[in-house]
C-alpha cells in the first residue's frame, strides 16, 4: 500500500463518524478551541479528545498550544485530496453511465430499424 492511499484511507475512517464530521463543519466555519468543539456533545472529554486525536493524526485538523488553551483548525489541503479522489471516481462512472447510454440508444435504434 502507498503513503498516499494510506494516507486517503485514514481520512475517510476518519470521516467516517458523525462526531468527526460534526467537528469538521465547525471548524469550516473557523478555528476553536478545544472546549468549544466539546460543548454540543454529551460525552467525557477524554472520549471527545480521541475523535479530536484520529482528526488530527490524518491531517485534517490541525492543533496548537495558546496560553492555557488548545485551538484546533481545519486543514483544507488533506480534504482537497479526498475530494480529488471522489472527483476522479465520478468521472470515471460519468464515462461509464455515458457509454451505457449511447451503447442502450444505438441498440434501440437498431431494434425500431428492424420493426420497420
Amino acid at each position: 500500500m502507498t503513503a498516499a492511499v494510506a494516507t486517503l484511507d485514514s481520512v475517510f475512517f476518519a470521516l467516517g463518524d458523525p462526531t468527526r464530521r460534526r467537528v469538521m463543519e465547525r471548524l469550516s466555519r473557523g478555528k476553536a478551541t478545544v472546549k468549544e468543539l466539546a460543548a454540543p456533545f454529551t460525552m467525557a472529554l477524554p472520549s471527545f479528545l480521541q475523535h479530536l486525536r484520529v482528526l488530527e493524526d490524518c491531517g485534517l485538523i490541525t492543533s496548537r498550544k495558546e496560553g492555557r488553551v488548545r485551538i484546533c483548525e481545519l486543514d483544507a489541503a488533506r480534504l482537497s485530496q479526498a475530494e480529488d479522489w471522489i472527483g476522479q471516481q465520478r468521472r470515471i462512472w460519468e464515462t461509464r453511465f455515458d457509454q451505457m447510454d449511447a451503447y442502450v440508444l444505438k441498440l434501440k435504434a437498431e431494434s425500431e430499424g428492424d420493426d420497420r
